[in-house]
């Protein structure tokens, strides 16, 4: 993944549009990056993304995952390298900077969400650790279904493993493990929390 690639600076369309009161939007297709602009944020209407950064080795480190609602943006972070990666079709408001003081809850919530999610990756043991990320995820993306909350999001063991610092292998034992409690289920790439309670009894 490279870091390299810049697009024009979009502040001036999203200048334009705010004179008449709205703002402009963007799609973004699955797996594309959010262009790097220190000018504007992005508000999420639709989709997933998440932020990630990257180690001198090139080991992936995701540093969150954000839906509708959450802002998103390069000036919110001082880490570097440092993207935004859309982990689904994704549509987004553009807010330029003269209009950032209208979404303070916004900027509070995302705060929370990421002290929240530090919090979690340093967790032990690892079974805990895990858990308390489904949690997490089901807190921010999961639906209501007959069996019980489907976290609505395509995440690979992979990317699991970038976020809480282990390996897929790990990530994969103990989704299985979780299984065989009668904690989650599987589906494709979904995962549905049969019983949140259970999964954390489990492993506390």
């Amino acid at each position: 993944m490279s870091s390299t690639s810049l697009t024009p600076n979009l502040s001036h369309l999203s200048n334009e549009s705010t004179l008449s009161g709205e703002l402009s939007q963007r799609l973004f297709t699955r797996r594309e990056l959010i262009p790097p602009d220190n000018h504007i944020l992005w508000r999420i209407e639709r989709g997933a993304v998440r932020t990630l950064t990257w180690s001198e080795d090139g080991i992936f480190i995701t540093l969150g995952y954000w839906g509708p609602g959450d802002l998103i943006g390069y000036s919110l972070s001082k880490v570097q390298p440092y993207q935004i990666e859309c982990l689904t079709s994704v549509e987004v408001s553009i807010i330029p900077q003269h209009l950032w003081y209208k979404d303070i809850d916004a900027f509070l919530s995302h705060i929370k969400h990421s002290e929240e999610l530090l919090s979690i990756v340093h967790l032990k043991p690892m079974s805990l650790r895990l858990g308390k990320f489904l949690l997490w995820l089901s807190g921010k993306f999961g639906r209501d279904v007959e069996q019980g909350k489907l976290i609505d999001l395509n995440i690979t063991h992979q990317e699991i493993s970038e976020v809480l610092n282990t390996t897929r292998v790990t990530v994969t034992r103990l989704l299985q493990q979780f299984e065989e409690q009668g904690a989650l289920l599987r589906y494709k790439r979904r995962i549905i929390l049969l019983s949140p309670n259970k999964l954390i009894k489990n492993i506390v």
